[in-house]
């Protein structure tokens, strides 16, 4: 009996202790967990250590492309020495005026055929007829007294071509104020002259002579002017005063004339607006531009531009801006390519006005004084 009661005993102290290691089983399941499941090792991966090698790679053209670059675009202009041998030798490869001369001068005699064909080939070039009757009355002179011959003809000839030119005028710009006051350059001309490509010449002229500048984008009636005079400026590191499109540009002018004077700048260029001599209204407007300027200090040059292959026409021009602003000053674009360079010699005879600049090509240096006896020289080269 007692050993049946230790056996049922045993039995059930057998089956708690089984139970109880199965429920041990269960609860020390769950506590290995953390080994089997690593979510402190994945939870970085969005963060650091997947992004950051593409960090760099976003920000990487922002350290590369700051405004720093653009100091290396500042240009050095050519010196105006150096200007002259250049476009004399593209004056002398485009302008067969000088060739045409000598070839008829060195004929073996000097008719009235030949004189008659000299005059038509001077007035083809638009010397003019005053001009042009007084080269060929002198060269007849010259030339019956000292002989035909063709060395003697091409001394004669460039002799009295750089009379004709007027080597006596003073061509020298006028860039300088007085008192400490900048010099002002006030650009004029028509449309299509180049007239806001010169203002931007005249400031890499005036950066390569060692001078302070300031330029003035009065042309307020087309928005592309001032945004090219801009262009022109800082390729050379001058500033444009600028104003609102469609604003006053004697209003412009006189700010950019202030900031001058405050700045102490050595010149102040203004681009105005190109006009028609036969618009009343506009050529009034210009002079307003010139006399707002001089309440603070005074004009040192009113510079015209005249497109060389307008001939004649130039003259018209060049009468009408001089009633209105007293003009002092030619600036001949578009010389080369061209036989109107007798117009250097009408303007001048006309107006009483040197040409001072003249633009031989489409570079940013193409613009030069101009030199008498450089220019004939490339005409007889």
């Amino acid at each position: 009996m007692h050993d049946w009661l230790y056996l049922i005993i045993g039995i059930a102290v057998v089956g708690v202790l089984a139970i109880a290691g199965f429920v041990t089983a269960r609860v020390r399941r769950p506590g290995r967990l953390p080994e089997q499941a690593p979510t402190d090792v994945i939870a970085p991966a969005p963060t650091d250590t997947v992004e950051a090698p593409t960090a760099p790679t976003v920000e990487a053209p922002v350290t590369e492309a700051p405004a720093e670059p653009a100091a290396p675009t500042v240009e050095t202009p050519e010196k105006p020495a150096s200007r002259l041998v250049r476009l004399r030798q593209r004056l002398a490869g485009s302008n067969a005026l000088g060739r045409s001369l000598l070839g008829l001068l060195s004929r073996d005699q000097l008719d009235e055929d030949t004189w008659e064909a000299i005059e038509d080939l001077l007035l083809a070039a638009d010397i003019g007829v005053a001009p042009t009757q007084e080269l060929v009355e002198r060269l007849r002179s010259r030339l019956r007294v000292e002989g035909g011959q063709v060395a003697d003809a091409r001394a004669v000839l460039r002799e009295e071509l750089i009379n004709l030119v007027d080597p006596t005028m003073d061509r020298a710009l006028q860039v300088s104020g007085t008192d400490g006051a900048p010099g002002v350059v006030l650009v004029v001309g028509v449309n299509g002259t180049g007239k806001t490509t010169t203002v931007g010449k005249i400031a890499r002229i005036l950066v390569a002579d060692e001078r302070t500048a300031l330029l003035a984008a009065a042309d307020t009636f087309r928005a592309a002017a001032a945004d090219q005079l801009s262009t022109w400026g800082e390729r050379v590191g001058v500033e444009v005063v600028r104003g609102p499109e469609a604003g006053d540009p004697a209003s412009v002018a006189f700010d950019a004339v202030k900031e001058g004077i405050d700045r102490g700048v050595d010149t102040v260029v203004v681009d105005t607006a190109g006009r028609l001599q036969n618009k009343a209204g506009l050529m009034d407007e210009l002079g307003k531009v010139k006399r707002v300027i001089e309440k603070q200090t005074p004009v040192t040059e009113v510079l015209l531009v005249l497109d060389a292959t307008t001939g004649q026409n130039g003259l018209i021009q060049a009468k009408v801006f001089s009633e209105v602003v007293d003009v002092t000053g030619i600036a001949l674009t578009k010389l080369d390519g061209s036989a109107k360079g007798g117009i250097v010699v009408a303007v001048q005879r006309q107006l009483g006005v040197p040409v001072k600049l003249v633009g031989l090509g489409e570079g940013p240096d193409d613009l030069a004084p101009f030199d008498p006896a450089a220019f004939v020289d490339a005409l007889l080269s």
